[in-house]
Parts: C-alpha cells; sequence; structure tokens
C-alpha cells in the first residue's frame, strides 16, 4: 500500500522489519526486497489505474488525493520531460514517491521502463531504512519489547532520515534547473538577439 492512492508509509513496516532481522526472525535483505517488491505493486497498481481511469475522473476526484488540476497539469509536464529520472528520484523523496504513478499512468510511460526504475528507486529507499532499523536493533535488541523505548528512538531516528531526504531532494531540483532544456533555449535566444542587435 505504501505507494498505492492510499499510503501506508514505509518506515513504519520496513524499520521494524528489520529490527526483527537483527533477533534472526527475519532476513535482512528479504526484507528490503519485499519491501521494494510492496512498492513497485502498488505503484504498478496506480499506475494502472491512472492508465485507464484517465485523466478526467483524476480532474474531478484528484483534491481528494493531494492531485488537484494544476498540481496535476505540472506533474505530467515534469514527467513528459524526465520520464526515467523522475521516477527513480521520486521513489526517494516523501509525498511525492506516493504520487508520481499517477502522472506516469498518464503521460503512457513504458510500463517495463517505469517498472525497472520504480524497483531500483524503491530497492534504495528500503534499504537506507532497513539499515536505520538494523542499526536500532543492534544497539537496542529489545526494543521491539518496549513500544515507548521503540518510538522515542524511532523519532530520533527519523530526523537523519528526513535530512537525507531533503538533500537528495535539493540536488535532484538542482540536477533538474541545470538541465532544464527550455534554460538552454532561453540562453541561445538571448545569445541571438545580442547578436543581431550587435
Amino acid at each position: 500500500m505504501e505507494s498505492s492512492i492510499c499510503p501506508v508509509p514505509s518506515e513504519v513496516v520496513v524499520i521494524p522489519a528489520a529490527i526483527a532481522s537483527t533477533q534472526g526472525h527475519l532476513n535482512f535483505w528479504g526484507v528490503i526486497f519485499v519491501a521494494a517488491l510492496g512498492t513497485w505493486a502498488g505503484s504498478a497498481l496506480t499506475y494502472w489505474f491512472a492508465l485507464i481511469v484517465g485523466r478526467p475522473l483524476i480532474l474531478k476526484y484528484g483534491k481528494y488525493i493531494f492531485m488537484p488540476p494544476g498540481e496535476l497539469a505540472r506533474a505530467e509536464v515534469f514527467m513528459e520531460r524526465y520520464e526515467k529520472g523522475a521516477i527513480f528520484f521520486s521513489r526517494l523523496l516523501p509525498v511525492v514517491r506516493h504520487l508520481i504513478s499517477i502522472p506516469a499512468g498518464l503521460i503512457r510511460m513504458n510500463f517495463w521502463a517505469f517498472s525497472l526504475y520504480t524497483f531500483v528507486g524503491s530497492f534504495l529507499w528500503c534499504w537506507v531504512l532497513a539499515w536505520y532499523g538494523q542499526r536500532m536493533g543492534l544497539n537496542n535488541p529489545h526494543m521491539l519489547d518496549n513500544p515507548e523505548e521503540f518510538i522515542r528512538t524511532a523519532k530520533a531516528e527519523s530526523l537523519e532520515i528526513t535530512i537525507l531526504s531533503f538533500v537528495i531532494a535539493v540536488l535532484y531540483f538542482v540536477m533538474l534547473r541545470v538541465t532544464d532544456p527550455s534554460r538552454k533555449k532561453k540562453k541561445e535566444e538571448v545569445a541571438s538577439n545580442t547578436d543581431s542587435s550587435l
């Protein structure tokens, strides 16, 4: 459900599962793989929902899933321009990763490319969460037996995850700005106008 229309944060599942892996109840890499597979399944469901239902219904009801018409239009332009990179990096960003499958379906992005970049990006994100969970579990092996301790530690750890997500977001948007084709076109137009005026 993490990347479906009714999102459940992956942090709620992956971190406790990774803690359980330190106690020998689960396999660490198995947790990451299954979490990434689950993210892909929810994303694929949302992709096909958007592709089949189409724009009219999403325009009408999108505001209820944080996708009002203005945001939807911007998301579609963004997807058409950056497709694969947008899918990959969106899996590392809070909120965005829950919704990016909708514009991907609307623009009819190649499903196999969508699936590949979704899975790889999700695998990376789930690995980060599992690494934090493993660290928490090794520092306090009985954390899952004490909900108050788990919540307190998770809140402290979530600050680092939030900062990491923010840094990734900033780097990604800087990259988009630098590689924006319209920016290059504007520079060429300015240079052309300067030459003609001389």
